[in-house]
């Protein structure tokens, strides 16, 4: 077990309980179109290029926006899989997500009022490497899938606001 990581855990998790307000935070990614459908994003310190595939229409240059959900969920459990198991002392030696969503883009082209534009179906597959036992890992398991942020924004309805401003060309 990686003894920085379970004090940070240990700390994170004092902090945010005897300080609720510091647990409170607001995460922020902005983006601008480019050209096509290509778009710059950026989030802190990081930047990024999202695009769609060129027999759509895109450059491909780079993940599409719901596949960065995809990853986004995959990469989230793996994350709560290591920061439960870490502060449950559950020896977890690897974690891997293989995530699938199924769309049908006639929801995205107006083509069909009865199709929803967005992923109709999800399937996540998940690949533990570890000598727990199997009541540790359902523990586990149920500890993550209870507690995995993008897990719970994709399976709950979350209250969403959106503002459109118009700028003069």
């Amino acid at each position: 077990m990686n003894t920085d990581l379970h004090a940070a855990i240990a700390r994170t998790t004092q902090t945010f309980g005897t300080e609720p307000a510091r647990a409170r935070v607001t995460f922020r990614s902005d983006s601008a179109l480019q050209e096509g459908f290509h778009s710059a994003v950026s989030v802190r310190h990081h930047s990024l290029t999202v695009d769609e595939p060129s027999g759509i229409g895109g450059s491909d240059r780079g993940p599409t926006p719901v596949e960065l959900v995809l990853a986004a969920l995959g990469t989230c459990q793996e994350i709560t899989y290591r920061a439960f198991a870490t502060a449950l002392a559950i020896p977890l030696a690897g974690v891997a997500a293989s995530v699938e969503g199924d769309i049908d883009f006639r929801g995205f082209f107006a083509l069909d009022d009865t199709v929803r534009p967005g992923f109709g179906a999800l399937r996540v597959n998940i690949t533990l490497t570890s000598s727990a036992s199997p009541t540790d890992l359902a523990r586990l398991t149920a500890a993550v899938n209870a507690h995995c942020p993008v897990l719970d924004m994709l399976s709950q309805p979350v209250p969403t606001t959106l503002t459109t401003r118009v700028v003069p060309a």
